[in-house]
Order: C-alpha cells, then sequence, then structure tokens
C-alpha cells in the first residue's frame, strides 16, 4: 500500500480490518481448531481490494447489526465490534459464499 501512494492511516485501517477478518474467521468460524485462510491483495493506482478466504461453515458476517456504541463500557458486553470496525475503516465490504469457502472481499480507495 505504501508503495501505491496511500496514507499511513489508510494501511493502518486496512490493517486493522484485515487483524479483525482474520480473528473473526479463527474464532467464530472455526472456534480455535486449526484452519485454513488465505489473503490475497492487489493494490491499484487509487483501489486497494482483499479477499479473506476461509472453508468454516458458511456465515455471512454482514448480516450481524451494527452494536451499540453510544452507551457506556460498563453497559456493554465484551467483544461485538469486528465487523463494525471492518465497515468503519473500509470503503466496501462484500461477502459471498461458493465452492464451500467464504469470501470477504475489502476495498479501500486513496
Amino acid at each position: 500500500m505504501r508503495d501505491a501512494g496511500f496514507s499511513d492511516q489508510q494501511i493502518l485501517d486496512m490493517q486493522l480490518a484485515i487483524e479483525e477478518a482474520i480473528t473473526n474467521s479463527i474464532t467464530h468460524g472455526y472456534h480455535g481448531s486449526p484452519g485454513t485462510i488465505t489473503v490475497h491483495g492487489e493494490a491499484g493506482p487509487d483501489l486497494l481490494t482483499v479477499e479473506i478466504t476461509d472453508y468454516a461453515p458458511a456465515f455471512d458476517p454482514l448480516t450481524m447489526p451494527n452494536p451499540d456504541v453510544t452507551s457506556s463500557l460498563e453497559e456493554r458486553r465484551t467483544g461485538g465490534l469486528g465487523i463494525y470496525l471492518i465497515r468503519r475503516v473500509t470503503d466496501t465490504v462484500a461477502y459471498r459464499y461458493e465452492q464451500g469457502k467464504n469470501i470477504l472481499t475489502l476495498t479501500k480507495r486513496k
């Protein structure tokens, strides 16, 4: 991303989004058991696209509602912010399930 001219903040945003997506695959998809996750990225002049693929049971994370971020920390449950953060720091998020694979596509524009 740096070589393609993305800002430090944009790089940090995508690192966060990718880390959250992988953590969700491990924790919720594979339930901490061994499994395969692949990450493929392509940077163009104005757009980065990252596909994160796993072979866990089908699950569309985009069906999850946004958490209530207006309540106090004491009132909130632990966790549940991963998909929300991914949506906030990327430009688009898309999900598809094909040939036994969950495929999450994240994009970031300059």
